[in-house]
């Protein structure tokens, strides 16, 4: 018999209470600028975490002058964020030592474990799971922009076994997340030599000239239809994408569509296959340009620009070149202040790549396909791997956390 085993025999027996997230949580305080005037802090935006790894990857410097109207709630090592706007994203992190005593959006509802009922971890692991997130597809509230309160985020009921048995259930499950953890350690590390290869091939080509990104084709934008007309949505075929498709370099699909209703009656048009999206307009600006090939037809909104390439240029071979520019290409054009990050566009369109003949595209795509399968490609390698532990942490998770509930 397992330790688990013998601890849900021990306690468990006869099932366990559910209760509500908010009677086992402390309450939160929030910023008063009027009294910190002169200290920096750094401000945790949704953008500020990663949907993937579920950890912070950039933040902003602010003070009391510079502070966005959102940056009111301070966060504690240990503190669970839920991204509230747009939950069905999954943005939720666990605070670390590093961001202790730092600033966060109110667009995150923040969660602090009263440690004398509950684990940390154990809310981490309940607000990651499958049951959570059924919960809150159904108590958002929005039709563009879905949003879950405070209120009914801490209304969910959970298990609450004793704390013997929730450290060994965490201890198993941070077993699969550290694993995961160090396979993506390994793969970022891959892909910062794949870049840097990347640059060395394209810009080692024989006849490069030196073209500017505007000269390559056209560039396009698109628009939002009216969230309002249903005929605009319900039964949409028309990938429609936006910037939280952009997280893979070649886009399979978009998470929402629109209908030919659409296409003739908002600023939204068709981009033929093939074409190379940009992100211009996106708080993950502050530290990522995502940029993508996109083999299908399809729609983008006013926050992207797609390049329908001339004759001559290859569009993977130009998604390739910019993706291997990111850095500089970011830190050029950049517009700086205003409300939300954006990309200066002309400066963006008067930036140059190398473009060699159309024959030595097609080599450099050869190349560089195979090294971006190593780097993403989730049926092999790393990717594959990683893929493979997080469901096999998301099966043991479910199972883990379900429990009969105590005089039920």
């Amino acid at each position: 018999m397992s330790k688990l085993e013998e601890l849900i025999q021990r306690f468990c027996l006869n099932g366990v209470p559910f209760v509500p997230i908010g009677d086992c949580i402390k309450k939160i305080d929030n910023m008063k600028w009027n009294s910190n005037q002169d200290k920096e802090y750094q401000y945790i935006d949704l953008t500020s975490v990663d949907r993937e790894s579920h950890k912070i990857t950039g933040t902003q410097s602010i003070n009391a002058e510079s502070a966005p109207s959102r940056a009111q709630q301070i966060v504690q090592s240990g503190d669970i964020l839920l991204g509230a706007t747009r939950p069905m994203l999954r943005r939720y992190c666990l605070i670390s030592e590093e961001y202790d005593g730092q600033i966060c959006s109110t667009g995150f509802c923040v969660i602090r474990a009263n440690t004398s009922k509950v684990m940390q971890k154990w809310l981490y692991h309940q607000i990651s799971s499958n049951a959570f997130f059924s919960y809150v597809e159904k108590y958002q509230k929005g039709a563009s922009y879905p949003a879950i309160s405070d209120t009914d985020v801490k209304n969910f009921c959970i298990p609450l076994p004793p704390l013997p048995v929730q450290r060994e259930i965490v201890r198993i499950l941070d077993n699969f997340t550290e694993l995961t953890a160090e396979l993506t350690a390994e793969l970022t590390a891959r892909q910062k030599q794949y870049k840097y290869y990347s640059k060395l091939v394209i810009g080692n080509q024989a006849r490069v000239v030196m073209t500017r990104i505007g000269d390559l084709g056209s560039w396009v934008s698109g628009g939002t239809p009216s969230t309002t007309k249903r005929e605009f949505w319900d039964g949409g075929s028309i990938p429609w994408v936006t910037s939280k498709d952009m997280s893979r370099t070649v886009l399979s699909s978009t998470q929402d569509c629109i209908t030919e209703i659409a296409i003739k009656n908002s600023p939204a048009k068709i981009i033929p296959k093939g074409s190379v999206a940009v992100v211009v307009r996106s708080g993950i600006l502050r530290h990522t340009l995502p940029i993508a090939y996109i083999p299908f037809q399809t729609a983008v909104n006013q926050d992207i620009r797609a390049l329908i390439p001339k004759k001559d240029v290859l569009s993977r071979y130009v998604a390739f070149a910019l993706c291997a520019y990111h850095d500089e290409l970011l830190n050029k054009t950049k517009k700086q202040g205003g409300t939300v990050e954006s990309i200066e566009v002309p400066r963006f369109l008067d930036f140059q790549i190398p473009l060699p003949p159309i024959r030595e595209q097609e080599k450099v795509i050869s190349i560089l396909d195979r090294f971006d399968a190593l780097c993403s490609d989730l049926s092999s390698g790393l990717p594959a791997e990683i893929e493979a532990r997080r469901k096999q942490y998301e099966y043991y998770r479910d199972k883990l956390l379900t429990f009969e509930e105590l005089g039920a």
